[in-house]
């Protein structure tokens, strides 16, 4: 069995205990109090991705099924708040425990203490996930086509943007492109093998030109994202892990892509968010020695 199965199995069992605990019913009820009475605003993922010079995604993280502990001792109070001034356009938090050592209290400690869009990562599987994410804070969340069927993604994106949501849907091969519909808000290539967590950056670049021509066909409108602002109607395409130098990120950026998720050369350094902020400033130097 490989990685991403053992996961997802564990993810099965892990939601019908916790619909054992607290009912699907209940949660529903929680979420339409919560979007009757707090109608908090929405930050849209997409947008500000698409207005981000630099478009980083930064994940909190503090393990990985292929490297053990990662950060430990990571706080969720102090982390996401220290992205959000070294510049994040995003978070995403990791929120599965037994393979990535995260919770849905870390998204619910984060929430007041950040202004920028917070993705909840995991391996939703269903519904019951996504009014988990609603009540804790998310603004978006990652739907992982290698986890569901096509019909099954589908749906999940209907009832995430039914609770107020925005959708990520990732992508690893282009057997996976049918998966893309006018739906979806994002679209990510990970660039780590799901079976066996090698990541290779490559992989996006492979993918760039079917991706474009896929996204482009499902609106009718050819090569649009070749341009380098991304239309409102059309999914934004992201690019997610194995990122760890400023001058890929201006590489993709050339291959169309406008959001960049990273997570472990940020989070295996004691200071995460010192790091992002030189990170970005290496970015912004490459761009400066490409303009002369």
């Amino acid at each position: 069995m490989d990685i991403l199965s053992e996961i997802t199995d564990h993810k099965r069992i892990e939601v019908e205990l916790q619909k054992q605990a607290v009912s699907p019913e209940q949660l529903r009820e929680q979420v339409c109090d919560l979007m009757e009475n707090s109608p908090a605003p929405r930050r849209s993922m997409k947008r500000a991705l698409a207005s981000s010079p630099a478009g980083i995604i930064a994940e909190f993280k503090r393990r990985s099924p292929s490297k053990s502990w990662i950060y430990e001792t990571a706080k969720a109070d102090e982390i996401p708040a220290a992205y959000e001034a070294a510049g994040a356009s995003a978070i995403s938090i990791l929120t599965d425990a037994k393979f990535f050592g995260g919770s849905l209290r870390d998204i619910r400690t984060a929430r007041p203490l950040v202004d920028i869009p917070i993705l909840r990562k995991d391996f939703i599987i269903d519904e019951y996930q996504l009014l988990q994410a609603r009540i804790a804070g998310a603004d978006a969340v990652l739907l992982i086509a290698a986890c569901l069927t096509q019909e099954e993604c589908a749906d999940l994106t209907a009832r995430a943007h039914a609770l107020g949501l925005e959708v990520l849907l990732e992508i690893h091969s282009p057997r996976e492109l049918a998966y893309i519909s006018k739906d979806v808000d994002m679209v990510g290539v990970n660039n780590r093998n799901l079976g066996t967590f090698v990541t290779d950056v490559e992989n996006s670049f492979r993918i760039a030109g079917q991706l474009r021509q896929t996204i482009a066909g499902v609106r009718n409108i050819p090569n649009a994202q070749d341009s380098s602002d991304t239309p409102r109607n059309l999914p934004l395409l992201v690019s997610e892990s194995g990122i760890s130098h400023p001058e890929t990120i201006c590489r993709l950026r050339t291959a169309g892509f406008r959001g960049f998720l990273i997570g472990e050369t940020f989070m295996k350094t004691p200071q995460p968010g010192d790091a992002l902020k030189g990170f970005i400033q290496g970015i912004e130097e490459t761009e400066a020695q490409k303009s002369l």
